[in-house]
């Protein structure tokens, strides 16, 4: 085992059983406080008070209204949708621009409780056969805004979960690329760490502008950070599949 030397194989067998109990011990404090703090939260009370699925609407809320990424008539696909807060945001603040006004195409990879007006697709979108869903319900209708709030499953270890999260927006801007209309817009959650700067100059090769935002309904010692992708380059022919590594 690293980090131990000198250990014959069974005292390094009984370490290991002492820092995985540790660290179990760990784990359920921090649960514990994490739990403590959400639901004492005032995001996570107003969501709950206002109908919303998820705090995260709040912020979005504050981008969509910043940067006035919605227009009348847009065509918004959610990447990792589930629970389905955003899709929520997005719907509602459609309605506004009048009851029919534009399309909410909703994927994730977990079931996800309807919502009025969004159009849900359950399956990986790396999958040809979701992308043909995708594009049945699309029937070649350009989309005007990819979002993607994906987060991987947190493991405790620094370099795995940012290589995960990195991926994920890395598959997110794949689609984005596929399927965007030229002037389109990406917004993604990203974390700051390895492979930031890198995933930041490739969105600048794609888009007119690239902006970070910290919404303040995003804790402030989370590394969590969105990019802002608008203005997208060329005039490739959108509803191709994206090519994506499993």
């Amino acid at each position: 085992m690293q980090g131990m030397p000198g250990c014959d194989r069974v005292s390094c067998r009984h370490a290991a059983f002492v820092s995985q109990g540790r660290l179990t011990v760990a784990r359920s404090k921090s649960s514990a406080r994490w739990l403590k703090e959400h639901f004492s939260d005032p995001y996570v009370k107003r969501a709950q008070a206002e109908g919303w699925r998820s705090r995260a609407v709040f912020k979005l809320e504050e981008l969509l209204e910043r940067d006035r990424l919605l227009k009348p008539g847009m065509v918004v696909v959610d990447l990792g949708a589930a629970p389905g807060g955003w899709s929520q945001m997005v719907r509602e603040s459609l309605r506004e621009h009048g009851q029919d006004s534009g399309r909410v195409i909703a994927l994730d990879i977990l079931p996800m409780q309807g919502i009025g007006g969004v159009e849900f697709i359950e399956g990986d979108f790396r999958e040809e056969s979701v992308l043909g869903r995708l594009e049945a319900l699309l029937n070649a209708q350009p989309v005007d805004l990819v979002l993607s709030d994906m987060a991987p499953n947190i493991s405790g270890v620094e370099s795995v979960d940012q290589a995960r999260a990195m991926h994920l927006a890395e598959l997110a801007q794949a689609f984005a690329a596929a399927h965007l209309k030229p002037g389109g817009a990406f917004l993604t959650k990203l974390f700051q760490g390895r492979g930031f700067d890198d995933y930041l100059r490739g969105l600048r090769a794609d888009f007119e502008r690239v902006s970070i935002r910290k919404p303040k309904a995003s804790r402030a010692r989370s590394a969590e950070v969105y990019a802002l992708a608008t203005g997208r380059r060329g005039t490739d022919a959108v509803g191709s599949s994206p090519k994506v590594s499993k």
